[in-house]
């Protein structure tokens, strides 16, 4: 039984210009010929491309392929050997590469695509990224969250930059307002939780009277809120949360 090169090819999975080119190079010179002189390949010669076809799976080069085949003094284990340290190293670069790929990606996710030493250039120690996995868990499914990762998908640092400037500049303000003994309920402090409102939906998503309120509560029950906000000055969370409510019903009002 013997076969044509298109045969083989099929078989195979090669294309019949490789089979042409082992053939010219000598690498496997087909069996046999027909009547009008073409190639006929026989089960050596199956077996053989079966060999050539592992080796160049691993890498080989066709000479060295043809020295493994041909050269009796040539032993295979120590080219396999060389062949596996090399895949080996390949592996491990390809791992390396994925990760960097996967870190990529989470950054995008979170729609900040910053450089650790960027992010605390522009966030200092309050990453908003920190917080990633909780507020995907939290607020995963709903439109809000998805419109932040949109917009903020598009962010260049530049843009991360003036918006925090922004934040520092109102909650300096607001501290100072807090420290004067202003009420929340008074028209300055309506008009910086106001102010707050709109600039998370200048920035990450629409938000409605009803979603601040709700953020305002969060603010006072999350420790964390609260330490952040506490920070810039005592009570300063609570009189935010009373500000924001205050603001709510004298718009819905």
């Amino acid at each position: 039984m013997d076969y044509s090169v298109g045969q083989v090819a099929g078989f195979a999975g090669v294309t019949v210009r490789t089979l042409h080119h082992y053939d010219d190079i000598g690498l496997l010179v087909p069996g046999g010929r027909s009547h009008a002189g073409h190639r006929r390949y026989g089960d050596a010669d199956l077996d053989r491309l079966q060999q050539i076809l592992f080796y160049r799976e691993l890498g080989f080069p066709l000479d060295e392929v043809a020295a493994l085949l041909d050269d009796p003094d040539v032993d295979p284990r120590v080219h396999l050997r060389r062949r596996h340290d090399l895949l080996t190293a390949r592996i491990e670069q390809l791992r390396r590469m994925a990760a960097a790929v996967e870190r990529a990606l989470e950054a995008r996710e979170m729609g900040i695509e910053l450089t650790p030493e960027e992010r605390f250039e522009v966030f200092g120690d309050q990453d908003p990224g920190r917080y990633a996995d909780e507020a995907e868990e939290r607020w995963g499914g709903t439109e809000a969250y998805a419109e932040s990762r949109r917009r903020t998908a598009r962010y260049t640092k530049e843009d991360w930059k003036r918006a925090q400037a922004q934040v520092d500049d109102w909650n300096g303000r607001y501290a100072a307002l807090v420290a004067a003994g202003e009420p929340p309920s008074g028209r300055r402090a309506m008009d910086l939780a106001e102010e707050h409102r709109l600039h998370i939906g200048r920035w990450y998503y629409a938000c409605s009277y009803e979603t601040h309120t709700c953020l305002g509560d969060m603010y006072v029950a999350d420790e964390r809120f609260t330490a952040y906000y506490d920070a810039l000055g005592a009570g300063v969370a609570e009189h935010l949360r009373a500000a924001i409510h205050a603001n709510a019903a004298r718009h819905r009002g």
